[in-house]
């Protein structure tokens, strides 16, 4: 009898809610502001810190334990990222010189802000590969030819500033540039736009937006990415100079126009690709396979850097077959300078998706590599971080950059500890930048393009792991199509807002299109649940026991009622048009038969009524609502107009394991009653509390009394 007075007594024992007293927006904002306005020593301390996380570590730097990984590390890196910097210039569009400086400056940087003790952050294909379309286009619509000029052999003054290096000049805005100085103002100003809304984002704690960036997404759009840049790229394996295309389809355009000068490859170059693509890929495989017996990774890309520098300059494969070279690099640092202002409204929309990828990438590989060596970082000063990788080195000619995952993997492997070793990498990018950069002059274009395409085959690998994410998650398989087809059919950006798009989409579809069920109990035990998907469950009598498994708001509130209709078997509109049809035949009938035995009609002194009512087969529905996160106004509405609607048909609705948020919007709707007098008669805290309640009404209704039998569960 507890049970039932729980539920049937007055008044029914349900747990006490807590009262949140929300303080007002005035007084929260003062206080906010009067906290934050507030100077003191540790506060300041504890701001620095935050900062410059390398003032709370170095310190402690255990140089006997440390230095020795650090120092090798960082001296690979270095050598790895020097032709690589030079190479992803032609994914740019810019000169060499100014990748050497963006990766200079972008490890300097993060030594001082980053929190992760792995990740190498500097000059990154990707990033190189949507900064390079922008300034293609801006140079395209300045007025500036596409076409690849002649080896890029101009002089340069005193202060390595490059001069007439084109014959071609501009006059934008009132300013008078050269293509290449152009091309590299832009380049500079879309990375401070880039740092600037990354630094937005940390101070408003805006990186909630990754979220929406889902693995799935990401993966298809980095593998479409690689398809573009090895397509932009191919043009340097064959010695073709033709213009890289402006608009969507980049990568059928440029197969088109590549299979139709396919007559005028270098043969020079050709060779020299297949040279150089078949050692980088034999060092791979050999780093690959034996990679748990080297110590340090093999510096293939210096190798062959050095190897092709030596070969066409001895062979003087510029001036006799045509091979196209990088050309003269200068030594030195250009002096800073502020972007061009004017220059920034023209790509305040391109920085959008440079600064939301390269924040993503960065965040992820540093979550990644802190779980797997046993440390934290903070997600918002590492978009900080790199929001200051970005805006400092725009004023000293730099392109956007990010964390790279190829370096950072090298790192971790080669015994790195802590970003002691991304100083040791821009140390040696330094003695390139002041002493070695002018022995690249004779370095052929096709060489980098190699580089860049080797260093594409993890991405290109994830083809072969489309079955298995099929088998995975069909959901995930289709988004991973839908943003790799994207990118390469249309182009990077329009790639990245249809995945990101199309995710948000299947989310939205799997939270309209949930899976709905009937519940069964356990015998034995108050567990209740699938009947299709647990054996051994027994259904309880004349009650039905629904599960929605998702959100209940305005999106899916019809979907949960054509479910639940389904689900019982009753839809209680029909139901009661179908009822007032029998009535009212029932009325003819009897109205007949009266007419009949006014007539004198014999009917045995019994009058026949028409239709005999059928009842329905079960007398209650329990919802189970712990599957719902959140329910909204509709959501509300629909649970209000079931109430009312099965009530009509002599069925009741009741509501079992609802949370707190849900519970609060049917409170706000009335769904209870004035002052939720009608709580514990609709909401239970379990399904079984549900039937129990839902059996002792219905007996005590038939006069029978009321039970708590579990045999009659």
């Amino acid at each position: 009898m507890e049970q039932q007075d729980l539920h049937l007594g007055d008044p029914p024992r349900l747990l006490e809610r807590r009262v949140h007293r929300a303080r007002p927006p005035l007084s929260a904002i003062k206080s906010r502001i009067r906290e934050e306005a507030t100077c003191s020593v540790p506060r300041a301390r504890s701001t620095l810190l935050g900062f410059f996380p390398v003032v709370s570590w170095l310190p402690k730097y255990k140089l006997r334990e440390y230095v020795w990984g650090d120092l090798m590390s960082g001296l690979i890196v270095g050598i790895i990222l020097v032709p690589q910097a030079i190479a992803y210039c032609l994914l740019a569009g810019v000169q060499p010189i100014y990748g050497l400086y963006t990766s200079f400056f972008a490890n300097v940087i993060y030594f001082f802000m980053g929190t992760s003790r792995h990740v190498s952050v500097g000059i990154f294909s990707l990033m190189s590969l949507m900064v390079g379309q922008v300034v293609d286009r801006e140079v395209f619509q300045a007025g500036f030819d596409l076409n690849d000029s002649p080896d890029l052999q101009g002089s340069f003054n005193g202060s390595g500033i490059a001069s007439n290096l084109s014959a071609t000049t501009v006059d934008v805005m009132g300013v008078v540039y050269s293509k290449e100085a152009y091309a590299i103002g832009i380049a500079a100003a879309v990375t401070l736009l880039a740092g600037i809304y990354q630094v937005l984002m940390a101070v408003f704690r805006l990186g909630f937006v990754s979220v929406y960036l889902s693995a799935p997404m990401l993966d298809g759009f980095a593998t479409g990415a690689s398809l573009t840049i090895l397509t932009v790229q191919a043009k340097y394996l064959l010695g073709l100079k033709i213009p890289r295309h402006q608009g969507y389809g980049t990568v059928v355009v440029t197969w088109i126009n590549i299979f139709a000068n396919i007559q005028n490859t270098n043969l020079c170059d050709l060779v020299t690709s297949a040279i150089c693509i078949f050692v980088l890929v034999a060092g791979k495989e050999l780093q690959d396979r034996y990679k748990s017996r080297l110590k340090i990774p093999l510096p293939t890309e210096l190798v062959v850097v050095a190897g092709a520098t030596l070969a066409s300059h001895f062979g003087n494969l510029n001036a006799l077959y045509g091979s196209s070279v990088s050309g003269h690099i200068p030594t030195g640092f250009i002096p800073p300078k502020v972007p061009s202002l004017d220059l920034m409204p023209r790509v305040a929309l391109d920085a959008i998706p440079l600064a939301v990828i390269s924040f993503a990438f960065t965040v992820s590989l540093s979550e990644m590599f802190a779980k797997k060596n046993g440390y934290t970082v903070r997600p918002n000063q590492e978009m900080l971080a790199i929001g200051c990788c970005n805006i400092i080195p725009s004023f000293f000619h730099c392109f956007t950059t990010s964390a790279a995952l190829a370096k950072t993997m090298v790192k971790d492997s080669t015994g790195c500890q802590t970003q002691v070793s991304s100083l040791v990498s821009a140390l040696v990018v330094l003695l390139v930048l002041l002493f070695f950069a002018p022995f690249f002059y004779s370095l052929q274009k096709c060489v980098l393009a190699c580089i860049i395409i080797v260093s594409l085959r993890g991405a290109l690998r994830k083809f072969r792991d489309v079955p298995g994410k099929w088998r995975a998650s069909r959901a995930d398989a289709v988004v991973w199509v839908v943003a790799m087809a994207a990118t390469v059919l249309i182009s990077v950006e329009i790639g990245l807002l249809v995945g990101v798009v199309f995710s948000m989409v299947c989310v939205i579809f799997v939270m309209q299109n949930p899976k709905v069920s009937l519940l069964g109990r356990s015998e034995g035990s108050d567990l209740y649940e699938d009947l299709e998907e647990y054996k051994n469950l027994a259904a309880p009598a004349r009650v039905r026991v629904f599960r929605y498994q998702a959100p209940l708001y305005y999106a899916n509130k019809d979907s949960f009622l054509r479910a639940l209709y389904e689900a019982v078997g009753m839809d209680p509109f029909l139901e009661m048009t179908r009822r007032r049809k029998a009535d009212k035949k029932a009325a003819r009938g009897l109205a007949a038969e009266l007419a009949s035995k006014d007539q004198g009609g014999h009917n045995n002194g019994e009058l026949r009524v028409g239709l005999v009512r059928r009842e329905p087969a079960f007398h209650a529905i329990v919802l189970d609502c712990s599957a719902m996160a959140f329910v909204d106004t509709a959501g509300t509405g629909a649970f209000v107009g079931l109430v009312k609607d099965f009530g009509e048909v002599g069925v009741a609705v009741l509501l079992a394991g609802a949370n707190a948020p849900v519970i609060d919007a049917l409170s706000r709707a009335a769904f209870f009653g004035e002052d939720d007098r009608d709580m514990g008669l609709r909401l239970f805290y379990t399904v079984h509390d549900a039937v129990l309640s839902a059996n002792s009404r219905a007996a005590a209704a038939a006069g029978a009394g009321p039970t708590t039998n579990d045999s009659q569960v």
